[in-house]
Parts: structure tokens; sequence; C-alpha cells
């Protein structure tokens, strides 16, 4: 679940239900996929064509039922 808060007095309410054990506040995880994934993308110089991803599934899919 996410909630973004618009307004500061609401984060105040959110840790005092914090402190009195009502609720568990969790920082969003830095290693989720689209985290890994943002990271990919930023490091590529260009997206694949449509071409190359049809070429590469089709490989796959040859190796696969080739067993």
């Amino acid at each position: 679940m996410t909630i973004d808060i618009l307004n500061p007095k609401a984060a105040k309410l959110i840790k005092d239900l914090a402190d009195l054990n009502l609720i568990s506040v969790q920082s969003p995880s830095k290693s989720g996929f689209a985290h890994i994934l943002k990271k990919l993308r930023s490091k590529a110089k260009s997206a694949p064509s449509l071409d190359e991803i049809t070429k590469e599934v089709e490989l796959v899919r040859a190796k696969r039922y080739e067993k």
C-alpha cells in the first residue's frame, strides 16, 4: 500500500499512530523490480526496436520448444 501525504499535519498523525503501536510504517524497498528496471534503463543508450524484441522472443521460444 502506498499513501501520498499531501498535508504535513497528516505525517505527524501517522507518526503518532506508529508511536502508539497502532500502525507500522516502513520505507519503500530500493531493491524492487521497478528500481532495478529504472537503473538498467538509465544506462541503456537506446531502447530495442520492436523487431529486435520479436527476434529475441522467437529465439528463446525456439530453444524452449527444441527440447
